[in-house]
Order: structure tokens, then C-alpha cells, then sequence
């Protein structure tokens, strides 16, 4: 039981150090004060990157088992333990680890930290080369996904960990019914963000995802993605605060009459390339990585002003993401 002298001790320490909820908790400062010394996450693609998490190829490319081989589709296909790699040969270990070390390299070159989950990932978890579709980076921290398929589930946890032991705040899980992947998700400017609706994040997963967003005063627009595919990171890129590459093939009109709305140009990837061209990374405004063999688009991008910065990714792209589904970019400079 509390008594009088108790009483007026804790009257004098509340008002001694009263609540403060303001400012809050996604505000840079305080989140370089008390979170490991960063300004955590992001509210563009265009601010300077400062910070990636990649999977460096491991272990997990030689449990693939080339007997599972489909012709049909010209593939290596394993449903029971979730995996896909294209070609009638499991990819080349050695030379993946070449072309992913020498993307690294460029990364930091261009003023970007590296941090690597392989620490707490294992040769079951044959798909976590994608790092991108773990979850997206907001102000203040990260919302950790939620894969749709089983072929994905467990990489949060070596996520979750990895993110845990360098101090990053972990804003939200998707949980319940709930799944998202971030491959699906992009800020258009600061305060307006698009995410696709597809057969990788469901309806209760978008949900969540506008929840959260919501309380930091960022508003969802849903990209309605046509037929299978995956992610609309292959149907749209930010490529400048008022400039974006998509391919006119998928992207759909509603996304094209919102660009308009927010005053975002676009720009037409060479039709006759891969949608992997536009599965590229941005250093800043004005200036990407992207890998090498789309002559035509990366021509396309130079016209308009667009520095690039191009890198070798073919046996890693054998899995089937290009270079955006292969990061997942934790900070960036606030704009």
C-alpha cells in the first residue's frame, strides 16, 4: 500500500519528467539519439542510399536438385521445398558469388553500408537471395512481410534477427491471414506510397500495410497487378522525384493517372527487353544501377538525363529478381 510520502514522491518525479509523446517516434534526430546512432528507414526512393541488406549466395544453391528439370518450362522446379531456378543446371556458386560481390562493391563505392543476412539464414531458405520482399523500409524503421507461399517462410526470422542485432527498429510485422512482400512496394513521394495487389500480398496484408502507414501520414495507393505476375517492381521504377521508367505493356492506367495526379513523369523501357531492365536501384535522384545487357533502355535513360551505373547479374538473376529484388534498402537520406 502506498503511502503519503510515496504518494508525494511520485506526484513530484511525474512532474519532474512528464510524458513526452512529441516529437515522435520516427523523428530523425531522436532516431539517431536512441536507436544505434541511424536515421533509420526512408519516405523515398530518391534520397541518397545509405544503407542495404543483402544475401550473398551460399549453401542453399547446392541443395538444388537438377533431376526436377521441366522442360516445359525450362526450369528447375522443386514445389516440396519451394524453389525455381531457370535452366537445365543449378546455377554456377562461384560466379554468382563474383557478380554479387562486385555489385556490393559498387554499392559502396557510391557511399552505401552493406549489411549481410547470411548469419542467420540456412541452405532450406534457397530463395533469400531476394532480400527485397522480406518487408520495406518506412520512416522510423521497417514492417517485416509476411511470404504467400512456403517457398518464402522463414526468411523474416533471418531477417528479423539480422535487422535486430544492428539496432533498426521493427515497426510492424504482418501477421494473421495477412501477406505482403516488398517487391510490391514503392514510395512515389514522401507522402504517397503504391503497393501492388497480387498473388504475393493478399487483401488483408495491404490492410495492415495502410494502417501503419496511416499513422505517419502516408497515404496507399493499390496497383491492381495483372494476371500472375509477382511484384510491381518489374512494371515501375522511380527513377527522379518527378520522373519513373515502367513498361506500358503491365503498368496499369489507374497507376499512370495517379503518376499525373502527384506530377510524376514517365518514361517507356525499351519494349523489346526484358521487364528485368526495370528492376534496377537507385543511388539518388538521377542516378541508378542496372544490370548490363539492356543496351536499349539503358540508352533511354541517359537521354533523359539519368546517370547508370551498370553491373553483371545474369547467373544471379537465374533465380528469377533482378537487382531490386535482391536488396532491400534500409536507409535512405529523408527528402
Amino acid at each position: 500500500m502506498i503511502d503519503q510520502t510515496q504518494r508525494a514522491w511520485c506526484h513530484a518525479v511525474s512532474h519532474m519528467f512528464p510524458s513526452e509523446a512529441e516529437p515522435c517516434f520516427e523523428t530523425p534526430e531522436l532516431l539517431e539519439k536512441y536507436w544505434a546512432g541511424r536515421k533509420w528507414g526512408m519516405n523515398s526512393e530518391m534520397g541518397q542510399l545509405r544503407m542495404v541488406m543483402l544475401h550473398r549466395p551460399d549453401e542453399e544453391i547446392n541443395t538444388i536438385d537438377e533431376s526436377k528439370y521441366d522442360s516445359s518450362l525450362n526450369a528447375i522446379i522443386d514445389v516440396e521445398k519451394g524453389y525455381y531456378y531457370g535452366g537445365k543446371t543449378k546455377p554456377d556458386l562461384a560466379k554468382m558469388q563474383a557478380e554479387h560481390d562486385a555489385y556490393a562493391d559498387v554499392l559502396r563505392k557510391n557511399g552505401v553500408e552493406v549489411i549481410y543476412n547470411n548469419k542467420y539464414t540456412n541452405p532450406s531458405l534457397v530463395n533469400c537471395i531476394n532480400t527485397r520482399d522480406i518487408g520495406t523500409a518506412i520512416p522510423g524503421g521497417i514492417i517485416i512481410g509476411r511470404g504467400s507461399n512456403h517457398m518464402r517462410r522463414g526468411e523474416e526470422l533471418a531477417a528479423t534477427r539480422t535487422l535486430a542485432e544492428i539496432g533498426m527498429p521493427i515497426l510492424k510485422t504482418i501477421h494473421g491471414t495477412g501477406t505482403f512482400e516488398g517487391g510490391n512496394f514503392m514510395f512515389l513521394d514522401p507522402k504517397h506510397a503504391m503497393c501492388g495487389y497480387s498473388t504475393r500480398t493478399n487483401l488483408e496484408g495491404l490492410r495492415q500495410l495502410r494502417e501503419t502507414l496511416a499513422d505517419i501520414g502516408i497515404e496507399l495507393f493499390i496497383v491492381q497487378v495483372p494476371g500472375h505476375d509477382l511484384h510491381i517492381d518489374g512494371m515501375i521504377t522511380m527513377i527522379d522525384y518527378d520522373l519513373a521508367l515502367v513498361d506500358l505493356r503491365t503498368v496499369p492506367f489507374a497507376l499512370l493517372e495517379k503518376l499525373k495526379e502527384l506530377g510524376i513523369r514517365y518514361i517507356e523501357k525499351a519494349p523489346d527487353e526484358r521487364t528485368t531492365a526495370i528492376n534496377l536501384v537507385p543511388i539518388c535522384a538521377k542516378k541508378v544501377v542496372m544490370i548490363k545487357g539492356f543496351e536499349k533502355t539503358a540508352d533511354i535513360l541517359y537521354k533523359n538525363g539519368i546517370d547508370v551505373i551498370e553491373v553483371e547479374y545474369e547467373e544471379c538473376m537465374k533465380k528469377g529478381g533482378g537487382l531490386h529484388c535482391g536488396t532491400q534498402a534500409l536507409i535512405r537520406d529523408f527528402v
